[in-house]
C-alpha cells in the first residue's frame, strides 16, 4: 500500500524522501507498539528494521519494550524462523 502525506518543507530539512518515510515507519511502528496494535516484530517488518535498530529506538525514545508476553514472545520467533526459510 502506498500513502502521500503532504509535509512542510519546514519540517524537512536536512533529510531525503526515503530518510523521512523511513523515519514515520518507525514512529508510526513504535506508537503502535506501545498502544498494543504491533509486537515487536510487526514494528520490524512495518517499518522495515531490524530487532536491533527497533530495541535502539525503544531505548532512544524511553519505550520499555521487553514488557511482553511469552505468546507475544513466541509469536516473533516464529515470524522469525518463517522469514529465514522462505
Amino acid at each position: 500500500m502506498q500513502l502521500t502525506l503532504d509535509i512542510p518543507e519546514r519540517f524537512v530539512q536536512g533529510q531525503t524522501q526515503s530518510q523521512l518515510s523511513q523515519q514515520i515507519k518507525l514512529y508510526a511502528g513504535l506508537l503502535m507498539f506501545q498502544s498494543g496494535q504491533l509486537s515487536r516484530g510487526g514494528v520490524c517488518e512495518f517499518a522495515e528494521v531490524d530487532i536491533y535498530d527497533f530495541l535502539a529506538a525503544c531505548k532512544r525514545h524511553h519505550i520499555n519494550a521487553m514488557d511482553t508476553t511469552a505468546d507475544a514472545i513466541e509469536n516473533d520467533v516464529l515470524r522469525f524462523q518463517q522469514r529465514q526459510f522462505v
